[in-house]
C-alpha cells in the first residue's frame, strides 16, 4: 500500500456549500477508484502566493489516501485538470 497526499485549491467565489461539495466529490472520486481515504482535511481559505486565474485567495483541501495502485491518483489528477472549480492541485507520495 502506498500513501498519498492530494492537495487541491478551490475557487473562493463559490458558496460555502458548493465548496464543501467539491471537496466531498473529490473524496468520493478517490474512494470509487479503490483507495482508502484516511483523512479529508478542510484547511480553509488562505491567500495565494501569486494570482491564479485572477484569484488572490483559495479554499484549500487535503486528502490523505492509501491505495495499492496509481488508478485513484491518476483519476484525481485527470479530474482536477478538467474541473473548473479547482484552481491548482498537487499529489505527493509519502514515504513511510
Amino acid at each position: 500500500m502506498f500513501k498519498y497526499e492530494m492537495m487541491f485549491i478551490v475557487r473562493p467565489d463559490l458558496e460555502e456549500a458548493n465548496i464543501k461539495a467539491v471537496g466531498e466529490s473529490m473524496k468520493t472520486l478517490v474512494e470509487e477508484k479503490g483507495a482508502k481515504v484516511v483523512e479529508l482535511k478542510e484547511m480553509g481559505q488562505r491567500e495565494l502566493a501569486y494570482t491564479i486565474k485572477n484569484y488572490k485567495n483559495g479554499y484549500y483541501f487535503l486528502i490523505v489516501a492509501e491505495c495499492e495502485n496509481d488508478e485513484a491518483v491518476n483519476e484525481f489528477d485527470r479530474v482536477s485538470l478538467i474541473n473548473e472549480d479547482v484552481l491548482r492541485h498537487l499529489v505527493v507520495r509519502v514515504d513511510e
